[in-house]
């Protein structure tokens, strides 16, 4: 196991990969993260809200070896980072008023293009937060966007990158996102479909359309069956402690049900799930976890999802809470490569990390 640093500098902020994306093309791989500010005074995430953040993207062309960091090659509404309103203080209304607004999709979509990739964009968490993408067809050296997402009446929308290209056609592509709850707070997970390359979305399903608690941030496997699986962030609102529950669905999206609880804490707040459908055959979750021993987390089915095995610890020395939200992808050879936002103490810079070991 191989722990690696992919952007760390002294007085800054770098966080969440997994509100953004990663891909890979064989051992050349591609993330994003937020980039701000440190502050001790920030409260939970320990960041400056007074300073705009922006958006990075990290590549590497050794299997995570290495790593080269720049601003990432794309138009942000409002010239700030995308999916990051809710850490600043700024009120930049809503995404058609700034500057770089999203504009409608005229293009196709060919999900099936060996360079092609998707990046899901929003604006917050809660209330009216809209969404919108970028695609890219050279391996995220330049991203086309912003474009404009449907709203399917609902009240708000904040999407993160999750989706499931059909194995066939390559116009038809699911994709899993979370719009808020009616009362404006944020939690409930639904699907829709594109059948025409993107020029028109239609709403699936929800997973569950009034959970109890928070549920967001899916992440999504198709098995060789066809079943659906997704993997929720789900978290009690009374308590605030965290677990993952598993969704599955054998009418491509059509119903749900609760197949599994791969993970009962992921602690404080919770921690998004990064899933890999292993080369193997097996499932790999992987978690952030944020109470005492903060650091990450896996754990493996061999059954595709309906049990798993005791958690394996990744690393369990982060200085505080603050850390997780991961993303992963398996190499060519089987080795997983995870990244992260980790720190070392409480009162430190947060960086983004990775490590590399076979599961």
């Amino acid at each position: 196991m191989k722990h690696v640093t992919v952007y760390r500098k002294p007085g800054e902020y770098a966080g969440w990969p997994a509100n953004y994306g990663m891909w890979n093309w064989g051992n050349e791989i591609v993330t994003g993260f937020t980039l701000g500010s440190h502050s001790c005074e920030g409260g939970f995430h320990y960041r400056d809200k007074d300073r705009p953040f922006i958006t990075m993207q990290s590549r590497s062309r050794d299997g995570g070896l290495t790593w080269e960091t720049l601003e990432a090659p794309l138009n942000a509404p409002g010239d700030v980072a995308i999916c990051a309103d809710e850490h600043m203080n700024i009120d930049l209304g809503p995404v058609h008023r700034r500057s770089n607004p999203p504009k409608a999709f005229d293009r196709h979509i060919d999900f099936s293009k060996s360079d092609f990739a998707i990046l899901m964009g929003r604006t917050g968490i809660r209330g009216s937060c809209e969404s919108y993408f970028y695609t890219t067809n050279d391996r995220c050296r330049t991203w086309q966007g912003p474009y404009s997402f449907p709203m399917f009446d609902l009240g708000g929308i904040a999407a993160r990158t999750d989706i499931i290209p059909d194995a066939v056609d390559g116009k038809k592509c699911m994709f899993f996102l979370t719009a808020t709850k009616v009362d404006g707070d944020q939690g409930r997970v639904f699907c829709v479909e594109t059948r025409d390359a993107g020029q028109s979305f239609q709403f699936v399903s929800w997973l569950r359309e009034f959970p109890e608690g928070i549920e967001n941030m899916p992440s999504s496997v198709r098995l060789p069956s066809g079943r659906l699986l997704t993997a929720i962030r789900c978290r009690s609102e009374i308590e605030s402690k965290g677990w993952i529950d598993l969704m599955y669905s054998d009418d491509n999206g059509t119903n749900w049900g609760l197949l599994s609880k791969p993970v009962t804490g992921t602690g404080s707040a919770g921690n998004p799930p990064a899933m890999l459908y292993l080369s193997d055959g097996r499932l790999c979750l992987i978690y952030g976890y944020r109470d005492k021993g903060a650091g990450i987390r896996y754990v493996i089915s061999t059954d595709d999802g309906k049990s798993w095995d005791e958690e394996i610890i990744i690393r369990d020395d982060a200085g505080n809470h603050d850390i997780g939200y991961p993303r992963a992808i398996e190499r060519p050879d089987g080795k997983v490569v995870v990244v992260y936002y980790y720190n070392d103490t409480a009162d430190s810079e947060r960086y983004i990390a990775a490590t590399i070991w076979k599961p």
